[in-house]
């Protein structure tokens, strides 16, 4: 399996480069089960991040992230947008997304006690990854509908045509790759 080196937070990384289509890879990110890169990232975050009331992220890869960077900066509450609607939700806002990653459309939900306390709130997107920004997108709706303002987005690396964009703070780009394990960026 080709593989690309990364060095992030000050820690290096070998991600496994997978396949979108047969000519488009891009290289596997994953924090979960890696503590260490989990809180160095989050330490970087945190010190690059604008001033905000509360952290809003999707399921599944941006928790891990979310919550380091709410118990780093003061144990600060955060807000998860499921992928399902659970039992214990008392009211639903949704949005439909399509990731990069997914190969079909999805809905992202916030629950209706969550959304009551970020009204006129600051809110913080965060994500692991931000590759065609359509989760983003969707967790900003989400805070608008909510009520809240989005006052910044934030992901660990912005891959491909998202390191350019002047909207999205980040740690450090991560190019896209051709079937050869070369980097397209």
């Amino acid at each position: 399996m080709k593989k690309y080196e990364l060095t992030i937070a000050g820690l290096r990384r070998e991600l496994p480069l997978c396949p979108l289509t047969e000519d488009l890879y891009i290289g596997s990110f994953v924090t979960f089960g890696d503590p260490e890169l989990t809180t160095a990232c989050a330490e970087e975050m945190v010190k690059l991040a604008p001033e905000y009331d509360y952290i809003l992220t999707a399921e599944a890869k941006g928790i891990p992230i979310a919550h380091e960077m709410s118990r780093i900066d003061g144990n600060r509450r955060y807000f998860l947008a499921r992928k399902s609607p659970k039992l214990y939700m008392t009211g639903v806002f949704e949005v439909y997304v399509r990731s990069i990653t997914t190969a079909k459309m999805q809905k992202l939900y916030l629950d209706q006690a969550d959304a009551d306390l970020m009204k006129g709130k600051k809110i913080l997107i965060v994500d692991d990854v931000v590759s065609t920004g359509e989760s983003l997108t969707s967790l900003e709706q989400l805070a608008i509908k909510a009520g809240g303002e989005v006052c910044g987005r934030m992901c660990i690396l912005a891959e491909g045509e998202a390191a350019k964009r002047d909207d999205i703070i980040y740690l450090a780009k991560l190019p896209m790759f051709d079937k050869d394990g070369n980097p397209l960026d």
